[in-house]
């Protein structure tokens, strides 16, 4: 663990810069000097309606999405002991996608406006349950993560299959609002969406964080991890729930943004080592950095519309991905 809080303080200050990046500049013409005259207290009224009251909401949901799905996608490695799993790949985020499409189609979102984060959140945790109800049936040893990896699978091509049912009924403006929060975005960022997100992921994030040593009893093996003192069933349950929570919350609140959670803790290993008492903050901060400059650039690059947030982290994700996959095979 040397250099380890050196290395979060330099994570931190990186987040810093990042949200004041994110806060200084969008599509009305407001740069860093507004922000630093907001501080200061001598911005105008307008200047500061911007900056604080939009802005300033959205950073602050870019950065804890990012975080969410940082630290989830650390862990799903660290559980499923494959560094090149992330967060979708148990199909948690297909069933928030049926719930909220479902809203969408119905009808229900323009009738009650908090129904669609309630239907992508419900749509998650029922996802959760279907996925290991039926690893613990097909392992009633314990939960199998191979087990659990297919299950996950196996539910992700069913869900994509009743979203494009779905699609199918839909109405052009209800396809284009599905279409469009598929793709991820930020746009309904307000304080009321950062509180419940809060109040979901805190927790999980906390229970997540305490299992680091475990995690790093968990990668010499299930059997060793087990004689040192591990309750392995105990762990893989709770961290599978905990990071499926986060996922959850994050899809619920803007749609699905894919990639953060495979090359932010990736990265963050390749730099840094296994060791999750570091792994874990360290993907979370790097996680909130990323999904802060992703969101700025989607907000920047067609102004003043603006792309949807989950392309810009697949369009930067997957060449970034590619160099640190070509640079830890040469290792």
């Amino acid at each position: 663990m040397t250099g380890s809080p050196r290395r979060i303080a330099l994570l931190g200050l990186a987040v810093l810069i990042a949200a004041a990046v994110s806060i200084s500049f969008g599509a009305s013409g407001l740069g860093p000097g507004d922000l630093w005259r907001t501080l200061a207290g001598d911005a105008d009224p307008s200047t500061r309606t911007i900056l604080l009251q939009l802005r300033l909401p959205r950073a602050v949901l870019a950065a804890l999405v990012g975080g969410a799905l940082g630290l989830s996608g650390c862990t799903f490695q660290a559980l499923l002991r494959n560094p090149l799993a992330e967060p979708y790949v148990l199909g948690i985020s297909g069933g928030a996608a049926v719930g909220a499409v479902g809203v969408m189609v119905t009808g229900l979102g323009a009738l009650i406006p908090w129904m669609l984060p309630l239907g992508a959140f419900l749509g998650a945790v029922a996802a959760m349950a279907l996925v290991l109800e039926v690893a613990r049936r097909a392992s009633p040893g314990g939960v199998d993560t191979r087990v659990l990896i297919l299950s996950g699978v196996i539910a992700g091509a069913f869900f994509n299959a009743v979203i494009l049912l779905l699609l199918t009924l839909a109405d052009l403006e209800s396809f284009r609002s599905a279409i469009f929060w598929l793709m991820g975005n930020l746009s309904r960022a307000d304080w009321g969406s950062i509180g419940w997100l809060v109040a979901l992921v805190t927790p999980a994030a906390v229970v997540v964080l305490s299992l680091a040593r475990a995690f790093n009893l968990l990668s010499r093996g299930e059997e060793v991890a087990y004689y040192l003192g591990a309750s392995v069933q105990r762990v893989k349950l709770t961290a599978y729930l905990a990071a499926s929570l986060m996922v959850g919350a994050a899809v619920a609140v803007v749609g699905v943004i894919g990639f953060v959670g495979l090359i932010l803790p990736h990265a963050v290993r390749l730099a840094w080592g296994n060791d999750h008492r570091l792994l874990l903050p360290a993907s979370f901060m790097a996680g909130a950095a990323f999904l802060l400059l992703a969101d700025t650039v989607a907000r920047l690059v067609v102004a003043p519309a603006e792309l949807p947030t989950g392309v810009v982290t697949a369009v930067f994700g997957v060449p970034f991905f590619v160099v640190l996959l070509m640079r830890g095979g040469r290792r």
